[in-house]
């Protein structure tokens, strides 16, 4: 399995989320206290940046239509979102914030 360093943990607001690219794949990374969470940065409801939305009680909300997804899980957690989006590998290695988008 291959990590790619992306950014600082530093980086992320505490409870808030940012938009990356890890090659070409849009990510959401999103930290709650000392944990970074990776989600495929698109809804799979709108086809809108989820990055953009706000996070609370463990989701990612979407800006556009209210979707929310399980940052853990990537799972929907409320409509219109039917679909869940893919969720990343994490490590931490000190500040470093490490992503992988393998499936093993």
């Amino acid at each position: 399995m291959t990590f790619e360093k992306i950014c600082k943990v530093s980086d992320i607001p505490d409870e808030g989320v940012i938009g990356v690219e890890v090659g070409d794949t849009p990510v959401a990374l999103v930290r709650r206290g000392e944990e970074v969470f990776a989600l495929h940065n698109v809804c799979s409801h709108a086809e809108v940046m989820l990055s953009e939305g706000e996070v609370y009680d463990g989701t990612l909300e979407c800006w556009l239509h209210g979707s929310c997804f399980d940052i853990r899980t990537g799972k929907p957690t409320g409509p219109p979102a039917t679909k869940p989006v893919n969720v990343y590998r994490v490590k931490i290695e000190g500040d470093d914030v490490l992503v992988s988008l393998s499936k093993e």
